[in-house]
């Protein structure tokens, strides 16, 4: 049985990234997986929209912030699945099957890939490592890890939450109990990482992570994390 799987991909200037993550998809159409694609924009003023539409995509626009970004784009699917998937994510090889044993094994269970990155050296082994076993250990994928999560469950839980920073770790929260690896790892870009140091980012990604467990709000988070960043 095949599933009814709408994928929706939030982009903001990524014409370039999507060169990378969209032909992986092809296998999914072609193992009859995919109903649709979704991309769900935020403003973009280069090439990414029109990059959607000559593939076909459903393209819904509004203000720019990726959980409310996912939030619309998850209220135009019309899939059974949703898979939640970063513009500069990479899926893997095999992953079409991966995603139809987790679903016919799994029906009321979200999953997650592993997490490699596009560049190779020990900052990014070692970052992956972090970010694989904060997954298996505590439930917090991170949505470059691309999420899948059956429908019915996503309205369970009240979906992705607006907010600007920080919606993958509250939806991974909300799923708690209910999230399984999938046995592949996708590849994402670690430009952000190269650019700022890999520990140096990995410590500031963590410090953030922490300081929004204990309840800060991610809306502060999102400026503070933007300041940072632009002093690096």
């Amino acid at each position: 049985m095949r599933a009814a799987l709408s994928v929706v991909i939030p982009t903001l200037n990524a014409g370039g990234a999507l060169a990378v993550c969209l032909p992986p998809l092809m296998e999914g159409l072609q193992a009859g997986v995919i109903r649709e694609l979704i991309i769900s924009d935020a403003g973009s003023t280069e090439t990414t929209v029109q990059i959607a539409e000559e593939v076909g995509a459903m393209v819904v626009t509004g203000a720019p912030s990726r959980g409310g970004q996912l939030r619309r784009g998850a209220a135009a699917a019309a899939g059974d699945w949703v898979l939640f998937l970063h513009a500069d994510t990479e899926l893997p090889a095999g992953w079409a099957d991966a995603v139809l044993d987790h679903i016919e094994a799994h029906p009321d269970t979200a999953a997650y890939f592993r997490l490699t990155f596009l560049e190779t050296g020990l900052g990014a082994r070692w970052v992956a490592g972090w970010a694989n076993l904060r997954a298996k250990w505590f439930d917090l994928p991170y949505g470059d890890q691309a999420l899948l999560i059956p429908r019915a469950l996503y309205d369970q839980v009240g979906g992705f939450a607006d907010q600007p920073l920080m919606e993958d770790v509250a939806m991974a929260r909300a799923l708690r109990g209910r999230l399984r690896a999938l046995p592949l790892s996708v590849r994402t870009s670690g430009a952000k990482y190269v650019q700022e140091g890999w520990l140096r980012r990995g410590r500031r990604n963590l410090w953030c992570l922490l300081r929004y467990l204990c309840g800060a709000d991610p809306h502060v988070l999102a400026q503070s994390y933007r300041r940072s960043g632009r002093r690096s």
